[in-house]
């Protein structure tokens, strides 16, 4: 069975990360790791560590909640807050065969800013797939 890393933040709740899935679930049986890095939105002026884990942790409980509605084992984590941590922690503990990196668009994403898409496929040499969304909303039940 194929596995894959998903990584993202703000941009978890969008249908394009559902959209991937199924066309690798279309191609044959999938398993599915959702990483989080526990990181605030920019929005975010004075948190804490705590405050970004349970965002991360909200965004995460939603996230699995609407892919297990797929055929496919999807579990996942809330990882560091630096995102290259968060996908160096996850690829340790098992082997996967292509990471799907969700970020902002250019502009928003730190991600992007900090070249991460390019700097995964070189340090990793895993295929990675890197799609942009929209941010989801946070709700008032996140924020908690």
């Amino acid at each position: 069975m194929r596995r894959f890393l998903i990584v993202a933040n703000q941009t978890l709740g969008g249908d394009h990360i559902i959209d991937e899935m199924q066309r690798r679930i279309a191609e044959g049986p999938c398993a599915f790791y959702v990483v989080v890095p526990a990181t605030l939105p920019q929005d975010h002026l004075v948190a804490t560590d705590g405050q970004a884990r349970a965002l991360a942790r909200a965004r995460l409980d939603r996230a699995l909640e609407r892919f297990s509605r797929l055929d496919a084992d999807v579990t996942g984590e809330v990882g560091d807050e630096r995102p290259l941590d968060a996908i160096v922690d996850a690829l340790l503990g098992d082997h996967y065969d292509g990471i799907i990196l969700s970020t902002l668009p250019a502009g928003l994403s730190r991600w992007l800013w900090m070249d991460l898409p390019s700097r995964v496929e070189r340090q990793f040499d895993l295929p990675v797939t890197h799609i942009i969304a929209e941010p989801e909303p946070v709700t008032a039940a996140a924020r908690r």
